[in-house]
């Protein structure tokens, strides 16, 4: 069995730690590869750590609740070095020796092998033989793409940290052809001792895993006080991250809000059409806010300084369209996965990432990468009946809307034969923006834009 670190994996870009929030894996648990053995919570997401190799877990280095960064070792598993070194070609044979010559007192000299030239590897000659080392998943992971059974990997010297083979120790003994250092470490002992009788040597022990790092004290906050008739409900991690970022969001941007009121009765209608029919084939609701965040998308592509974030003095322009879509969750809290190059899916394929995406963020299946890259954001508040809203932009983007409740109104319908009054379907669409670098002429045109196509809506239109 070879001993290897489970480390804290990286969970996306720009995140450097993570919270052990539960093991789901006990000491001396068996634990297949891919089984998830740990929840980790970043500030972007909640998410399950899966095991890269089958094996048992042997110590867990960090407690529920402490903050690790990523790359530190989390815990210790046992793994079979037959199943880690399966994909690895069997060791070459060893040359046959060739019959001792007889001295000329007629007493058999031991033979000795011809002297090999020197192995185009970096450190082959102080080869030693160390079983139970601790061996890092990258390295594991690179010696079964690349055939290195796990007996070289115990012989293979490392430069790194109490000799461990680092990722440049076995890409370099890779790119010298993988000599065989079983073979080596034997003729090598058999050229410095030649007459020696045998003798068991001494195997070093594995180095003792480095003791963690204890988590500092939090700072004890005062707890208010409160009387008989109130109840003192302390925020969970989630709502406090939302917190922050709020807070943060409207101390960096100088929020302005602007608002249009769209007639979408030819949505409503087409809807009502097709839906039915959609759940039946699909299986899955067809709502409004594919085609909202349709017409956000086209409306991106006209004014594309909307799609842009803020660095110093600079402005940094986004070629893709990335729109997030603001979901609640059972907890109350507000999540928001991202619908990554929302301009390139017709509206079927809006509906059902979308429906995905909320589906697994109800449940707290959402991977890291379903939470990044977000460069416009949509939230929908008519979900909750209100009207209209003034949303909180989500940085480092510079702009949010919000798309009010559906309601139907008496409104002038102009016709050939003259002005009438009807019942059409009215909603108001909420843009706030950052003033620093989208003016109210900018911001404003952008959300009547996104008016236009929702009233400009193909009632024809195919799902």
């Amino acid at each position: 069995m070879a001993r290897v670190e489970m480390t804290m994996p990286k969970m996306g870009e720009s995140i450097m730690e993570g919270t052990v929030l539960k093991w789901l894996k006990q000491v001396g648990d068996t634990i297949e590869q891919d089984e998830s053995v740990l929840e980790v919570a970043t500030d972007k997401v909640d998410t399950e750590v899966p095991a890269i190799y089958a094996g048992v877990l042997t110590e867990i280095l960090v407690q529920e609740g402490q903050v690790v960064a990523v790359g530190a070792p989390i815990a210790i598993m046992e793994t079979d070095a037959a199943a880690a070194g399966a994909a690895a070609p069997a060791s070459a044979p060893a040359a046959p020796q060739a019959a001792p010559a007889p001295s000329s007192n007629g007493s058999a000299v031991p033979y000795l092998p011809e002297p090999q030239a020197p192995q185009p590897v970096h450190a082959v000659a102080g080869a030693e033989h160390q079983p139970g080392r601790f061996l890092s998943p990258l390295v594991l992971s690179i010696a079964r793409e690349e055939g290195v059974s796990m007996t070289d990997l115990e012989y293979l010297p490392g430069t790194g940290k109490e000799n461990r083979v680092t990722k440049k120790d076995i890409l370099d003994y890779v790119a010298a052809g993988k000599p065989s250092l079983t073979a080596v470490a034997a003729a090598t002992a058999s050229v410095q001792a030649p007459a020696a009788t045998p003798q068991p040597q001494a195997v070093p022990a594995a180095p003792a895993p480095a003791a963690p790092t204890p988590a500092p004290a939090a700072s004890v906050k005062p707890v208010p006080s409160v009387s008989g008739g109130q109840e003192l409900i302390e925020m969970d991690r989630m709502r406090k991250m939302i917190a922050q970022r709020m807070v943060d969001s409207k101390r960096i941007s100088p929020h302005v809000t602007s608002f249009v009121e769209a007639d979408v009765t030819n949505i409503v209608n087409w809807r009502n059409k097709h839906k039915d029919a959609y759940k039946k084939r699909e299986g899955e609701n067809l709502t409004f806010t594919p085609i909202f965040i349709q017409a956000v998308a086209r409306a991106i592509q006209d004014f594309p300084l909307i799609n842009v974030s803020i660095d110093g003095d600079y402005i940094i322009k986004k070629r893709d369209i990335n729109i997030g879509v603001a979901v609640a969750l059972p907890s109350g809290n507000l999540i928001v996965p991202v619908i990554h190059n929302a301009d390139q899916l017709n509206l079927n394929g809006l509906s059902k990432k979308l429906n995905d995406l909320a589906n697994r963020a109800r449940i707290n299946k959402l991977k890291p990468e379903d939470l990044e890259g977000g460069t416009y954001t949509l939230s929908n508040v008519g979900s909750f009946g209100n009207v209209m809203g003034t949303p909180i932009i989500m940085q480092p983007q510079v702009a949010i809307m919000a798309v009010g409740a559906i309601k139907k109104k008496p409104a002038v319908i102009e016709t050939p034969q003259g002005d009438l009054i009807g019942i059409r379907q009215f909603m108001f669409l909420s843009h706030s923006y950052d003033h620093r670098v989208v003016d109210g002429s900018l911001g404003g045109m952008f959300v009547r834009k996104v008016a236009d196509y929702l009233e400009q809506f193909d009632p024809n239109t195919a799902i």
